[in-house]
C-alpha cells in the first residue's frame, strides 16, 4: 500500500473512532441506568476512548517520508554501536626489524693448512686493535605470521700472533690473517604477538626458522718453525684456507617481556650438520636483555656464543675450528 493511500486510511479510521465515541456518549445521557464512575473515567460502553487511541498512535507512527512499518512486517534490528570483529592487528599487514649489533668476543681457533696448524687466543682489546674491516646487521620482514629473516656478519682481522702445535723436534710461531663472513636467510613462523619494542608482561613470542647460511672463510698462515735440537734449524711456511660453501639452518628465537618496556630473549641456531665436509659445523646460542627507548627503539645486551667447525677430511687435512664468546651489542628498530 503506497504512503498516500495509507494517509487516507487512517484519517478514515480516525473519523470513524471519533464518531463511535460521539454516539456512545448519547447514548449514555439517555439509559438511566448510567453509572457515575463510567462517566468519570470518561470511557464509553462501546470503547470510544479506547478506539481513539490506537487510531492516533498509527498516525503517529508515519515517519517524516510518509512510510509505516506494515503490520506483521519484523522492524529492522537497531544497531547497538558495538564494534565489528575483527582480525587481531598483531596478524594483520605488513611489519618489519631491523637491528644493528656489535660482537666483542674472546677467541680460541686452531687454524689447519695441509697438517699444519697454528693456534690463536685473542681477548676483545686485542681483536680491536687487528680489526680491519667489519660489517653486522640483522632484519626481518612478515605478512601476518609468516616471514623471512637475515642475519649477515663480515669480520676481517689483520695478522695475528699465533702459536704452533708442538711437532717432534720443531715449535715455532705463525701469523694468520682472518676473514669470516656468515650469511644467513631463512623462513620463519611466528607464534605470539608480534615482535614491538613495548608489550604486557608476559607476553611471549617464538619464532623457529628453517633456511640456508652462506659461510666465507679465508686464512692465512705465515709460520716460522725453529728446530729443538742443536742444529737449530728455522723453516718459513705458508698456507691458506679459502672456502665459501652452503648449509643447511636450522634456529629458534623467543622473548618474553618482564616489563612494558623490558624483555629477555633467546636465540639458537645449528647448520651444517656435516654435509659439506668431514667436519662442518656452526652454532650460535645468545641470551640477554633489551630495553625500549621509545615506541619503536630497543637496545640489546646480550652473551653470545659462535662455534665454527671445518675439515676437508684429507690425509693432509685443511680447516679451522673457532670457539668465540662475548658480549653484542645491538640497536633494533621495529616498524
Amino acid at each position: 500500500m503506497s504512503g498516500s493511500r495509507r494517509r487516507v486510511f487512517l484519517v478514515l479510521s480516525l473519523a470513524a473512532a471519533c464518531f463511535g465515541q460521539v454516539s456512545g456518549a448519547k447514548a449514555v445521557e439517555a439509559s438511566p441506568g448510567a453509572s457515575s464512575s463510567s462517566r468519570a473515567g470518561g470511557a464509553s460502553p462501546s470503547g470510544g476512548v479506547d478506539t481513539v487511541a490506537p487510531a492516533a498512535a498509527a498516525v503517529a507512527s508515519v515517519d517524516a517520508a510518509g512510510s509505516a512499518v506494515p503490520a506483521g512486517t519484523p522492524e529492522t534490528p537497531a544497531t547497538t554501536g558495538a564494534p565489528v570483529s575483527q582480525a587481531a592487528p598483531d596478524d594483520t599487514g605488513w611489519a618489519g626489524t631491523v637491528e644493528l649489533y656489535g660482537f666483542l668476543p674472546w677467541v680460541n681457533s686452531t687454524t689447519t693448512v695441509r697438517g699444519f696448524e697454528a693456534d690463536t687466543t685473542l681477548n676483545p682489546s686485542q681483536i680491536l686493535s687487528k680489526l680491519e674491516s667489519v660489517a653486522s646487521a640483522r632484519a626481518s620482514l612478515e605478512y601476518g605470521r609468516i616471514g623471512l629473516l637475515t642475519d649477515i656478519s663480515y669480520t676481517q682481522l689483520g695478522a695475528q700472533k699465533s702459536t704452533t702445535t708442538r711437532r717432534g723436534l720443531f715449535t715455532g710461531s705463525a701469523d694468520v690473517t682472518a676473514i669470516n663472513g656468515i650469511y644467513d636467510l631463512a623462513l620463519r613462523y611466528r607464534f605470539g604477538p608480534r615482535e614491538a619494542a613495548t608489550g604486557t608482561p608476559g607476553a611471549v613470542t617464538l619464532i623457529p626458522y628453517a633456511g640456508i647460511r652462506l659461510m666465507q672463510a679465508q686464512l692465512g698462515v705465515d709460520a716460522e718453525l725453529r728446530g729443538n735440537g742443536p742444529l737449530g734449524i728455522r723453516l718459513q711456511r705458508q698456507g691458506e684456507v679459502s672456502r665459501t660453501w652452503a648449509q643447511p639452518l636450522l634456529g629458534t628465537q623467543a622473548s618474553v617481556f618482564l616489563a612494558p618496556r623490558l624483555r629477555a630473549f633467546a636465540r639458537a641456531d645449528v647448520s651444517g650438520f656435516g654435509l659439506a665436509g668431514a667436519e662442518d659445523l656452526t652454532g650460535n646460542a645468545q641470551l640477554g636483555l633489551g630495553y625500549a627507548v621509545g615506541n619503536s627503539t630497543m637496545i640489546d645486551v646480550s652473551w653470545r656464543y659462535l662455534g665454527m667447525a671445518y675439515a676437508n677430511g684429507a690425509s693432509r687435512s685443511t680447516g679451522f675450528t673457532s670457539h668465540q664468546n662475548g658480549i653484542e651489542l645491538g640497536l633494533k628498530f621495529f616498524f
